[in-house]
């Protein structure tokens, strides 16, 4: 699926599995017919400001779209109308990782500035801004915990640290990498966090979040894991990474040796992202190089 004139940093599916949306570099979100390849309708853009659009997700019941942009501002999009309908200020720098509670009710952002925020959805104000502290101020990426209650953020400082969002306190020390940390999932059952190196080593590590140990090093990227997710039933972990390729884990099988049950040669320089359909059987993979999925 090719339109997108700079690197394509997002994706997601509209519920019927028959469309998805993209966001890039470029500024830009497109819809697109996922039988067809075809971009569906003209290219979603807030025509009052130009900012590249750095991450995005989709709302729980499916009709909104929340952005993170270079312009430090997130965004929510009509999924019907490809319009921008709301705009929050409050970050100091680029919005890089964004996400919604399950219940809809509530969007967390992460910046360049080093913070974290919830956002009240309804009123678009800022219920609670984390410091999160990280040394080198980037927030690279956040997950949240399906009971809404734990955050997760990692940095270049080669940390990943959980704060607890009805205290806004750290949860345990930080959970130390020998190298940055570019991205960061909670499982399902909230139990364990996935991790993935932006430099160095090309590991994938989960961790025991409540003893804060490592309990298993995946090998098998030759470079930087930049994208990682869980699929539904949490028994397999999909990467992204800088060596071209995307890699699905299983977790069940293979906690301590981390077997690879499916290598994919994407043919991008670099996998940004990467997400399960929602029936698990299928992954999308935007790349870096070709601006396309």
């Amino acid at each position: 699926m090719r339109g997108h004139t700079d690197s394509v940093k997002g994706v997601v599916h509209i519920p019927g599995g028959r469309r998805i949306i993209t966001c890039s570099w470029d500024g830009s979100l497109r819809l697109w017919d996922l039988e067809s390849g075809a971009q569906i309708g003209e290219d979603w853009r807030d025509d009052e400001e130009k900012a590249a659009v750095y991450e995005m997700a989709l709302s729980p019941n499916g009709k909104t779209v929340v952005s993170g942009s270079g312009d430090g501002k997130v965004k929510l999009w009509d999924v019907e109308t490809g319009k921008v309908v709301a705009k929050w200020t409050g970050h100091t720098n680029y919005v890089l990782p964004v996400c919604w509670s399950m219940d809809g009710n509530r969007v967390l952002s992460g910046s360049r500035g080093g913070t974290a925020r919830v956002w009240d959805v309804k009123s678009g104000e800022t219920i609670l801004e984390i410091k999160t502290g990280h040394q080198y101020t980037w927030v690279n990426a956040i997950s949240l915990s399906q009971n809404n209650r734990l955050l997760a953020s990692v940095s270049n400082d080669r940390t990943a640290r959980l704060w607890n969002l009805d205290t806004n306190l750290p949860v345990g020390p930080p959970l130390q990498h020998e190298d940055e940390v570019e991205c960061v999932a909670f499982s399902t059952d909230e139990k364990v966090l996935v991790t993935g190196n932006f430099r160095g080593d090309g590991k994938v590590r989960l961790w025991d979040i409540e003893t804060g140990k490592v309990i298993a090093n995946w090998t098998g990227h030759t470079s930087n894991v930049l994208s990682l997710c869980w699929s539904t039933d949490g028994n397999r972990v999909l990467s992204g990474s800088a060596d071209e390729t995307g890699r699905v884990w299983d977790v069940t099988s293979h906690v301590k040796s981390g077997g690879t049950t499916l290598e994919i040669k994407t043919g991008y320089k670099s996998v940004w992202a990467v997400f399960y359909s929602p029936d698990d059987t299928n992954c999308d993979r935007p790349g870096y190089n070709e601006n396309a999925v």
